[in-house]
């Protein structure tokens, strides 16, 4: 899988800008600010329909104007496609494959596979659970794109829910019968994300602990686990059936709490990625270094899955090697070499290692320019 073409109208910075690819290394330089990430990120925007910068749509739209349209060409087995996708704030957003419109934005995924290693991933390791929950699941969603729809029934669901709670709180109780109702759908699309999420963790689990003693071979070992909402009540099953009849036992036990609090206490969506080296939790434990080598490693493990199961995906680096040290840097450097292609972003052309040589365009003043 390679993209092709890239078009972009009105995203983020850029008024238009108009490239063209090849498979094997892409590298875009210029200075922080050009908008070099801009460009990769609009080819994320394509892959999972959405940023790994902001959490919303609406930055994405260049000040000033009322949408932003980002066309990629991209081909797969000797077929191309053509990707376009309207970015509209306060409305729906739009989709097209091959000029034709499709009834939902998330149609396209699956179209464009993409892996991503960014400064911000330092998060996957440091930051709240929410940030290992989105690591899990759009590398679900790319894995299997049918799991967009199931994160989108469980988030519905959970905002109906949790509005049912708040309002049950303010009347003491009431309406327990509707919560009946509710409690079924959580548990349902909950036991199918929970399910996904269990084998996702299983199989990647492997390639991330080879991945972090390639990366950093005097470290401690990296594994990962998965640790539920459900605590001493998780069935230590992957069988969607049992887990939802977990979750709904669960819920049941815990309804007096969740009405005094009025939040939902039950489901993925308090559930957390375990991190560990040795005996201790990464978090709080690891050296910065041996962060960056486990984010580092998260990412090179959810590559090594999807090749392993025959979805070549883009990878993309963007502005990462300046934030590694040499060892590091060669280790990266080996696998982006072998991936069909790759986008480096940089602020210096010397902070991409002299293997990873191939297309270049330098970035700045509004403008891209191949060299």
């Amino acid at each position: 899988m390679y993209v092709r073409h890239l078009q972009v109208a009105d995203f983020r910075s850029w008024e238009h800008a108009d490239l063209a690819f090849e498979p094997g290394v892409c590298v875009l330089v210029g200075r922080n600010g050009q908008g070099k990430t801009n460009l990769v990120e609009a080819l994320g925007y394509v892959a999972t329909l959405g940023s790994h910068r902001v959490a919303t749509d609406a930055p994405l739209i260049r000040h000033g104007a009322s949408r932003a349209v980002v066309r990629t060409a991209v081909v797969n087995e000797g077929r191309e496609l053509l990707v376009e996708l309207e970015i509209t704030a306060g409305r729906a957003n739009r989709a097209r494959i091959n000029r034709g419109p499709v009834p939902r934005p998330r149609d396209v995924l699956g179209i464009l596979r993409t892996v991503l290693f960014a400064p911000e991933d330092l998060a996957l390791v440091r930051g709240d659970p929410g940030e290992r929950r989105r690591f899990l699941d759009e590398l679900l969603t790319t894995r299997s794109p049918r799991f967009a729809g199931v994160r989108g029934d469980y988030e519905r669901v959970l905002r109906q829910r949790g509005a049912l709670l708040k309002s049950m709180r303010a009347a003491r109780g009431a309406d327990s019968g509707t919560l009946d109702v509710w409690d079924g759908h959580l548990a349902r699309h909950g036991a199918e994300l929970l399910a996904g999420r269990l084998d996702l963790v299983r199989d990647i689990g492997p390639h991330v602990s080879r991945a972090y003693a390639e990366v950093a071979p005097d470290s401690r070992p990296a594994t990962i686990g998965y640790r539920s909402s459900l605590g001493d009540a998780f069935p230590g099953s992957h069988d969607r059936e049992v887990l939802e009849d977990s979750l709904l036992a669960e819920l049941h036990r815990l309804r007096g709490q969740e009405v005094d609090r009025g939040v939902c206490l039950v489901g993925p969506h308090r559930d957390d990625l375990e991190l560990t080296l040795g005996d201790l939790p990464a978090k709080g434990y690891a050296s910065h270094g041996e962060s960056w080598s486990f984010a580092l490693a998260l990412r090179l493990g959810g590559y090594g899955l999807l090749r392993e199961e025959g979805a070549e995906p883009v990878l993309v680096l963007d502005d990462v090697f300046a934030e590694l040290d040499r060892g590091r840097r060669r280790q990266l450097a080996k696998v982006a070499s072998e991936a069909e292609q790759v986008f480096i972003t940089a602020a210096v052309a010397e902070d991409v290692p002299e293997e990873l040589d191939g297309l270049r365009f330098d970035v700045g003043h509004g403008e891209v320019r191949r060299v």
